[in-house]
């Protein structure tokens, strides 16, 4: 264990002394064919989010208690897990299928439709699937970065996912001045419980766009393996170069020297 936790480590910063080393010589990035495009809605979105949603997210969290904020927050994301147990099943995960069936059931009654997250509480922890990370299972590959107006990042492949994922949620067939709204509170309730993420990531980020953009992809990465993306096929050189013994050794115990990967 003591060996893997080094060879992660040593690999890693061989990574950031290459990726320092080529970044300057490199121009644009293969996953963004249309970065200035992109740059300027991004532009767009961020002037319409400094201009109106932030302001109104920060009113929207002054005026509203805590145990408030969190119950409609519990609301709209009981509705998710409606979305979520079908990818489980549509990416066969039948018995993760089962806990997310639970979890919505037990937060639907127990939990007076969401506004209590019961299920949390008995162990049945929420988990994160959508359309989107159903067609990578599939085998449908990213395409390029996309910035759109109003949704922000995404790929097409993303996209297709969130309009799917759409016809999932009850909201979608609601009367439309009740969706409008039921959809209006969702949108500030999520951008009121991110506003000091964002502030961070604006003190962090010395290249807004680059860092929303690779922040989305690894995000999107971390997602469709479960939380246990492969190394990159760099990284697999790495170790070949720089660990030969223990490379070795996986191939005699019968250890692939490289997991299948999902087209990311």
């Amino acid at each position: 264990m003591k060996n893997k936790i080094i060879k992660a480590i040593s690999v890693g910063a061989l990574a950031l002394i290459l990726v320092g080393i080529t970044g300057c010589a490199t121009q644009g990035d293969p996953r963004d064919p249309i970065e200035p495009w992109n740059r300027g809605v991004q532009q767009f979105n961020d002037s319409l989010d400094d201009y109106v949603m932030k302001p109104i997210s920060e009113g929207y969290q002054w005026v509203t208690p805590g145990f408030v904020d969190q119950g409609v927050t519990n609301f709209f994301e009981n509705l998710d897990d409606i979305a979520v147990t079908v990818n489980d099943m549509l990416q066969f995960k039948v018995k993760q299928s089962g806990l997310d069936a639970s979890r919505f059931a037990v937060n639907t009654t127990v939990g007076v439709a969401g506004l209590i997250d019961v299920a949390s509480r008995i162990g049945l922890e929420k988990h994160e699937e959508d359309f989107g990370q159903t067609l990578a299972v599939w085998g449908l590959p990213n395409g390029p970065y996309l910035v759109l107006p109003f949704l922000g990042p995404m790929t097409p492949r993303d996209a297709v996912g969130s309009v799917a994922d759409g016809f999932m949620n009850p909201i979608a067939y609601t009367i439309m001045p009740v969706r409008v709204g039921l959809y209006g509170l969702k949108t500030t309730d999520f951008r009121a419980d991110n506003l000091s993420a964002t502030e961070i990531m604006d003190e962090a980020a010395l290249d807004r766009y680059s860092f929303i953009r690779n922040a989305y992809f690894q995000r999107r990465e971390y997602l469709v393996y479960d939380g246990e993306p492969p190394l990159d096929d760099e990284f697999e050189d790495f170790e070949e170069e720089f660990f030969p013994e223990e490379e070795e050794m996986e191939r005699e115990e019968g250890s692939p020297p490289g997991a299948p990967v999902r087209p990311i």
